[in-house]
């Protein structure tokens, strides 16, 4: 079993960031390491480049968040953390996979259609292949699993044609499908400020998030001031059918828990939002005041250097053998190492 995932190193990471994916990457790493496994876990740097961003800003984005995932658990002796950069081969994959991938599939891609917009002319290169590289991101590493949400489905079904069209256009079982995995924990946790729209890093205002480097009196005041509605918290989960805001913060706490909506209100049924509030910034700061005192001592340390450098070593190293059958399949020569 071999697990592959990535994620943009963009802005501050969040409550939503860290219970919808990050805290499934603890889980899996340890649940894969004890299973003879192996999971590749990725800093998404090239991805970024479908949006102009300063070279600073990048830099900082991936040490930065590099310091977060160490905090929040993610140890490089059961994992390979790395920045996509590092590793050449994405690239180079990538541009080889454009070859198999079909403009009509691009075109179909939700995101693309979302991002874009009505301004697709003016939309960068990157964005429109933005798909490719995700296929090569996993296809690399004849991943057999790839743990994705509800809006990256399409995508990892696009890896698996080009996969397969590639592997029948060459008559060489190149790459491996691989297989979505639909973490039973991931949490879709919805601003503070507007229970119908995703927690979001790129929200204009701060207290619709709680960041992971967030203090104790900044969590509290967040979930205090969190929108609510005036009825009290029902007493199961059917009642908070048309109150996203209380759904929200009900979800927010079942997931700390892991515990269902039900169990939750089965505590706070009744009651109104103050205690309800309180309990929640409570188990909050208990949950993240650890994370951060890591990562504030992480930050800027050297290890992050030496983790990154030592992780994109073992990747390449599991890259090159796909990659050099690649250019094989398609009659290129290169020489490598």
């Amino acid at each position: 079993m071999r697990v592959v995932s990535g994620i943009q190193p963009t802005g501050n990471l969040h409550l939503g960031n860290y219970l919808g994916a990050i805290r499934n990457w603890v889980r899996m790493q340890d649940q894969v390491a004890a299973s003879g496994g192996e999971c590749l876990f990725f800093l998404a740097d090239l991805h970024s480049l479908s949006e102009h961003i300063d070279r600073d800003v990048r830099m900082a984005g991936v040490r930065d968040m590099t310091a977060v995932l160490l905090a929040s658990g993610i140890d490089p002796k059961k994992a390979i953390l790395f920045n996509q950069s590092r590793v050449a081969a994405h690239a180079e994959l990538c541009w080889l996979l454009n070859g198999t991938a079909r403009m009509g599939w691009l075109n179909r891609m939700t995101q693309w259609k979302d991002k874009a917009g009505k301004n697709r002319e003016g939309a960068s290169v990157a964005l429109f292949d933005y798909p490719v590289l995700q296929a090569a991101d996993v296809l690399l590493y004849q991943a057999t699993h790839v743990p994705v949400g509800d809006d990256q489905k399409q995508h990892l079904e696009l890896a698996r044609d080009i996969a397969t069209k590639f592997n029948t256009d060459t008559g060489r079982d190149v790459f491996t499908l691989p297989e979505p995995t639909i973490p039973p924990a991931a949490a879709r946790i919805m601003s503070l400020r507007d229970g119908t729209a995703k927690m979001s890093k790129s929200d204009p205002s701060d207290m619709s998030r709680v960041n992971l480097s967030d203090d104790a009196d900044a969590i509290s005041q967040k979930i205090r001031k969190a929108k609510t509605d005036p009825e009290p918290l029902p007493s199961e989960a059917a009642g908070l059918e048309g109150r996203p805001e209380a759904r929200n913060l009900v979800g927010i706490m079942a997931a700390l828990q892991d515990r269902s909506a039900d169990a939750v209100l089965g505590d706070f049924g009744s009651s109104q939002f103050g205690p309800f509030k309180a309990a929640l910034a409570e188990l909050l700061v208990e949950t993240l005041a650890p994370i951060r005192e890591r990562y504030v001592a992480l930050k800027g340390a050297a290890e992050i250097d030496f983790v990154l450098k030592d992780g994109a070593e073992r990747a390449a190293a599991i890259a090159r053998p796909t990659l050099n059958a690649a250019y094989s399949a398609l009659g290129l020569q290169v020489i490598r190492d």
